[in-house]
């Protein structure tokens, strides 16, 4: 679902704590397990009907709304071809599944982009066609919300872009505006979501796109999730496909066990300094974070057991088995939950994901 990403070091600067006030969303569990439901393709783990998601799972991301041309603006979505996907349902009974789910108290949305959908909302024309062809699939299946899932090169920062507080890079401002409108479009119960891989926001602690230093798109969904974080629902940042990347501790950490989860997910809550910009990110409230696991084996590099799982949602909720990590955010009670590549997966491997996460999400406090 993401592109590898391994950068070098610059010059270190020192953490702060920060994070930012603010009530519980009341439509989502107070622990939530997010899962994304190839509805558009199989990918080699198998098409799962809508009306075939477990309950276990709290918000159902249909993965993925595409755009006509990385510039277009102009996005599509459409079930998977029978061709494809021998067992996909009719659209009407597709539309049928989701209003159970919802009546059930769970959220449906489309995620729009993942590893093949690249979108550049480079044009006024194009933030325009972005907001009337995502209101026209939200509508169209009477849909709870949004997920962001750019990747690529969809997101990047102009140089000279240096304070994610007030961007000018026109791919950001016009995705900004874009956001904004939906909200605006939707009311207050609109659920948005963020995916994005640890490149886009933790590596921004060391390198900034706009800065000139390395890679210009490092960092670059950080004045997104900035100008949005009164209008966001969940950010769940992709701890998988992830090169080594530096915590607030100074220490390079690796995907796959516990301390990256833990070193990953604090920093989106206690904030951090952006590199070389004189600037510092704040942190998140607890309940707007969760982080991001691939399913099983094959469905992303860094699949983390739930043992190590399990130990790092006691540190970041309880601040215990935390490894030796000190947490610079503090305890976070009411962290939202777990996000998972993919509901697919999950099923393919036998559920091992929904049924170790479920009952543990379920005993926090």
């Amino acid at each position: 679902m993401a592109a590898v990403n391994d950068v070098g070091e610059s010059a270190r600067s020192s953490a702060v704590s920060a994070t930012t006030a603010g009530c519980q969303a009341a439509d989502l569990p107070r622990h939530a397990l997010i899962g994304y439901l190839h509805s558009s393709f199989a990918n080699g783990s198998g098409y799962v009907r809508m009306a075939d998601v477990p309950d276990a799972w709290d918000v159902i991301n249909l993965a993925f709304g595409e755009p006509t041309s990385v510039t277009s603006g102009d996005i599509r979505f459409t079930l998977c071809p029978a061709a494809e996907c021998p067992n996909v349902e009719s659209e009407a009974d597709f539309t049928a599944a989701i209003r159970a789910k919802q009546a059930q108290g769970k959220k449906v949305l489309i995620s729009i982009g993942g590893a093949n959908g690249q979108v550049q909302l480079t044009t006024a024309a194009a933030r325009d066609a972005f907001v009337g062809s995502v209101s026209a699939i939200i509508d169209r299946y009477g849909l709870d919300g949004l997920d962001i899932d750019f990747e690529g090169h969809s997101l990047y920062l102009n140089q000279g872009d240096t304070d994610f507080r007030n961007p000018t890079t026109p791919v950001i401002v016009n995705l900004i505006s874009a956001l904004r409108s939906l909200k605006s479009r939707y009311g207050d119960d609109f659920v948005l979501t963020m995916a994005p891989e640890t490149f886009f926001v933790q590596v921004g602690y060391q390198f900034y796109g706009g800065t000139g230093a390395g890679d210009n798109r490092t960092g670059s969904y950080l004045p997104v999730i900035h100008a949005l974080r009164d209008a966001l629902t969940v950010l769940h940042v992709q701890d998988y496909n992830s090169g080594p990347v530096m915590g607030l501790d100074n220490q390079y950490h690796n995907m796959g066990g516990a301390d990256f989860h833990i070193a990953m997910t604090d920093m989106v809550k206690a904030g951090f300094p952006v590199a070389n910009t004189g600037h510092t990110f704040p942190g998140l409230r607890e309940d707007q974070i969760a982080f991001g696991l691939p399913a099983a084996v094959s469905a992303g590099n860094g699949h983390t057991p739930p043992g190590p799982v399990h130990d790092a949602l006691n540190c970041l909720a309880r601040n215990q088995n935390c490894g030796g990590y000190t947490l610079r955010g503090g305890a976070s009670p009411a962290i939202r939950g777990l996000m998972t590549w993919s509901i697919n997966w999950d099923r393919f491997y036998g559920w091992e994901f929904q049924n170790s996460h479920r009952p543990f999400l379920n005993s926090l406090p």
